[in-house]
């Protein structure tokens, strides 16, 4: 009995040691399967402030003006047309270097329907969403599935699964639509290109696409 005592004071210490390390250094100290909390996702998706020049040269102020029609079209296009292949990659271009979070937001098998476990996800997306910090920004949301199946129906089911997510947003929640435009990547945009059938390659992105902030 001693000796079991004495294992697990030993056992705690190491465990509070290694809790107070993580934490003076900022790193998260998360269980494998832990779901991201409003706060963290407001601060994925906040732009970051950059010491450029608040004043944007030419070239920049129309390349900016130019993407921002383009999302504005997208925006506002009949919800029954799919994007152009051109216009899936002109999306991912622009999102390349906005902030972002993938969220692991799982559906039933073989379907667009959001399974209940996946719902708390949405419900802290939501929130944030509606947050001071992200209210009334344009978010993209992007929809990728594992490589199994053909090419062709994973593109549409990773389309009907983001446009599945907008939606609960939408009804559930009350996020304006109009802030909501979605994308779907299928089976292109691999996160793990080594494990192609992977689970976590079956993910919804969340992008801000709004511009990213200069600092003052």
């Amino acid at each position: 009995m001693s000796n079991y005592l004495g294992i697990l004071k030993t056992n705690m210490v190491s465990t509070t040691i290694a809790c107070g390390l993580a934490l003076s250094l900022g790193i998260g100290f998360a269980a494998a399967g832990d779901k991201p909390s409003t706060e963290q996702i407001i601060h994925s998706l906040t732009p970051k402030h950059t010491t450029r020049s608040l004043t944007a040269s030419p070239a920049e102020a129309a390349k900016t003006a130019e993407e921002q029609k383009f999302i504005n079209e997208l925006r506002n296009r009949p919800l029954t047309r799919s994007l152009s292949l051109g216009e899936r990659e002109k999306v991912a271009s622009i999102a390349a270097d906005k902030p972002k979070i993938d969220l692991e937001i799982n559906f039933e098998f073989n379907s667009d329907r959001i399974s209940k476990s996946a719902m708390p996800t949405v419900e802290a997306l939501a929130k944030a969403l509606n947050s001071s910090a992200l209210k009334g920004n344009t978010v993209l949301v992007a929809g990728y599935t594992d490589a199994k199946g053909s090419e062709d129906y994973n593109q549409g089911l990773s389309e009907r699964r983001a446009a599945a997510v907008k939606q609960v947003l939408v009804d559930k929640f009350g996020i304006t639509a109009d802030n909501l435009m979605t994308v779907g990547y299928g089976e292109t945009h691999l996160k793990n290109t080594s494990q192609p059938n992977a689970a976590e390659n079956r993910r919804v992105g969340i992008v801000n696409m709004a511009s990213t902030t200069a600092a003052k």
